[in-house]
């Protein structure tokens, strides 16, 4: 029996260790998101991700929402009559927002019952602001169905 030649296979590595140079791509990925992150923090530039609020409006509503831990939620005017109910099935999305908003609210004693803008852009965008609080929501990024619901409360 002949003895196998090294030099004509060559051993091979462990299958489970991760090349080098992957390592290597890895450190390089982090390094240059954190110096992405530190120019724009130090350069102070704004968040570019968000979408413009200065956009022409077309439409705007003040609500205050109330809602329960059930999914059910009630949608009033500044003046406390009912624009919508509704019911467990249908209102999860706005009470889950009832709960966001209380929650950001609690962090700095604003009132619970303060009412949120609702406003729909002239390119049909939907967002929710709460001037107490600063806190903002794109309602299109929760689904058209979602966005939807928040919809029916502007016509």
């Amino acid at each position: 029996m002949a003895a196998t030649d090294p030099r004509r296979y060559p051993q091979r590595q462990d299958p489970d260790k991760i090349p080098p140079v992957l390592i290597k791509a890895m450190f390089a990925l982090v390094l240059f998101s954190l110096a992405v992150v530190t120019y724009a923090r130090i350069t102070d530039k704004p968040l570019a991700a968000m979408p413009d609020a200065t956009a022409p409006v077309a439409a705007e509503r003040m609500i205050v929402l109330e809602g329960s831990m059930t999914g059910a939620a009630t949608v009033y005017d500044t003046e406390g009559n009912v624009i919508h109910e509704f019911d467990s099935e249908q209102g999860g999305f706005i009470a889950g927002v009832w709960r966001v908003l209380q929650r950001e609210r609690g962090k700095i004693d604003a009132p619970a019952d303060a009412p949120v803008r609702l406003v729909r852009y002239e390119g049909g965008r939907l967002s929710l602001y709460d001037d107490l609080t600063g806190w903002r929501a794109e309602l299109i990024g929760f689904g058209a169905d979602n966005a939807a619901a928040f919809a029916r409360l502007l016509d």
